[in-house]
């Protein structure tokens, strides 16, 4: 399976392996841009939180330190 794989995208035509490569880097693209949302929600949660008193400065912290860094 794997040596036919292999020949399929050795020999693609150019403009397939283009057309590969771009959907390979729209799903990066697309994985990159839900992971910053979820960085985003966490650090938007944890200031919420601490601004709002449920949790002191030093949770803050650490859970900054635990899900952010």
């Amino acid at each position: 399976m794997y040596e036919e794989r292999k020949y399929l995208e050795v020999n693609l035509p150019p403009y397939l392996q283009e057309d590969i490569a771009k959907l390979e880097e729209g799903r990066s693209l697309n994985l990159v841009l839900r992971l910053d949302a979820l960085y985003n929600e966490v650090q938007g949660s944890i200031n919420s939180a601490l601004h709002s008193g449920r949790i002191t400065e030093e949770q803050a912290l650490y859970l900054r330190k635990k899900y952010l860094c």
